[in-house]
């Protein structure tokens, strides 16, 4: 889902790749271990590629392991920049700017409310006879 201005062509492209690689550069390259299992959600550039915003998600979402996480991140920002500038072949190569997605919590918590709503609400007796005429 992407959350700005829709980005060109291209820049679709540009920001999925960046994606893809940075997914494998954070499990198989990275090791700080402030960054745990992360999931890349989704990557935002500028027009003129001089930033990407990352999107991430993890699997604990309290929030000292995010600010953990994210200082991880922030910390390890030049040397994923710099692998990622090895894989993409691109004039520009953005600053990257990492940021919590809160959207997949939001949305879990949104679901047990309603799955809390529709334990509590009295259940229709579709199964109960009609009453004859």
């Amino acid at each position: 889902m992407r959350r700005g201005k829709p980005a060109s062509g291209r820049g679709l492209r540009v920001a999925d790749q960046i994606q893809k690689d940075l997914s494998e550069i954070l499990v198989f390259e990275l090791k700080d271990p402030r960054v745990g299992m992360i999931t890349i959600t989704e990557v935002e550039l500028t027009p003129d590629y001089a930033y990407a915003k990352i999107f991430f998600t993890s699997l604990s979402d309290s929030e000292e392991a995010i600010r953990d996480t994210l200082s991880g991140l922030e910390s390890a920002s030049g040397f994923l920049r710099g692998r990622l500038g090895v894989r993409l072949r691109i004039h520009t190569l953005p600053q990257l700017r990492f940021e919590y997605d809160h959207a997949i919590a939001r949305g879990m918590r949104l679901s047990g409310m309603i799955e809390k709503v529709n334990a509590e609400r009295p259940v229709a007796d579709d199964d109960a006879p009609s009453p004859e005429k």
